[in-house]
């Protein structure tokens, strides 16, 4: 399967079954087999009885609505995945999934399914993916942002980190737009306008514009300014792991990674030739950890 051999996985996976019916995983590889192959009508006769009988997890649900999405039957996909959130209600799959199929019919609920996703199952990575570029696009820059990097950090190998990354700096560009810091204004009390307060108490040090350098100086300074008091109250993982980077001495590089490969990459490439031993040992540590956010830190 990993090689694209679907049709011989196919047979490995039947002789499996036949010596093992009940095995749950080998159904759901065959039903996959089966789907990728585009064989919907053997894909769903291997995971049908699996919901009927209800020895399903959250898995087939998603394979099942998978099979109708591919042939066309939208509400049918929706009941599916619906009743799958009904069953297993932290799956974060389900909700992206679901999130995914709204997005397709240009329904807003699409960014309700992925914030439930976040609030529901913050360890899946796809639900911060798909809410961050719908908040960037759609205005909600902080909201944006913040998924943005929280997405890369979880999957730091991800091809689709080129594309968020380059997202994630134009919000930052954009983050000191007035009607952004109005929103912070107006709400004393609440995570985001604690944030948004905090960011703009640094606006000098971006008085000349936005850019890796005065970028890396604000939200330096914006780590520092997030008191004890405030970590206690709004226990939040991407603020937790910058901190440890700057203990760590790893900020500067970590935020280089982050942006200045998507600002100017020769000179990025150009820093880190001159950095070679610092970058290194950042991407040592970044790669000897696997960044998971824990649950109950739902802001939003």
């Amino acid at each position: 399967m990993q090689k694209g051999d679907y049709q011989n996985a196919a047979v490995v996976l039947n002789l499996e079954l036949q010596n093992n019916p009940g095995d749950l995983n080998c159904s759901k590889d065959l039903a996959l087999c089966y789907l990728y192959l585009q064989n919907y009508n053997a894909a769903l006769a291997i995971i049908k009885p699996l919901i009927e009988n209800e020895s399903a997890d959250d898995q087939c649900y998603l394979i099942y609505s998978d099979i109708h999405r591919h042939t066309g039957q939208p509400k049918e996909c929706e009941k599916i995945l619906r009743k799958g959130i009904r069953l297993f209600p932290n799956s974060g799959q389900l909700y992206n999934e679901l999130g995914e199929l709204y997005k397709g019919r240009k329904n807003e609920d699409a960014i309700s399914a992925w914030e439930k996703g976040i609030e529901r199952d913050p360890s899946y990575s796809r639900n911060y993916y798909n809410a961050a570029k719908y908040h960037l696009l759609t205005g909600e820059i902080f909201w944006g942002i913040m998924y943005a990097e929280i997405f890369v950090n979880m999957e730091p190998s991800s091809t689709r980190n080129p594309e968020i990354k380059k997202m994630l700096l134009e919000g930052w560009k954009k983050i000191f737009d007035q009607q952004i810091m109005q929103v912070s204004a107006l709400s004393q009390t609440n995570f985001k306008s604690q944030c948004l307060r905090i960011i703009n108490a640094q606006s000098e040090t971006v008085r000349e514009g936005i850019n890796m350098e005065t970028l890396l100086m604000l939200r330096a300074r914006f780590i520092l300014n997030w008191t004890p008091a405030l970590e206690k109250r709004y226990p939040f993982k991407l603020f937790e792991y910058h901190r440890q980077l700057l203990r760590e001495g790893f900020f500067e590089s970590y935020n280089r990674w982050l942006f200045a490969s998507v600002e100017n990459l020769p000179a990025f490439q150009q820093w880190v030739q001159k950095n070679r031993v610092d970058y290194q040992l950042f991407i040592d540590f970044q790669q000897s950890r696997v960044f998971k956010i824990p649950e109950k830190q739902y802001q939003h």
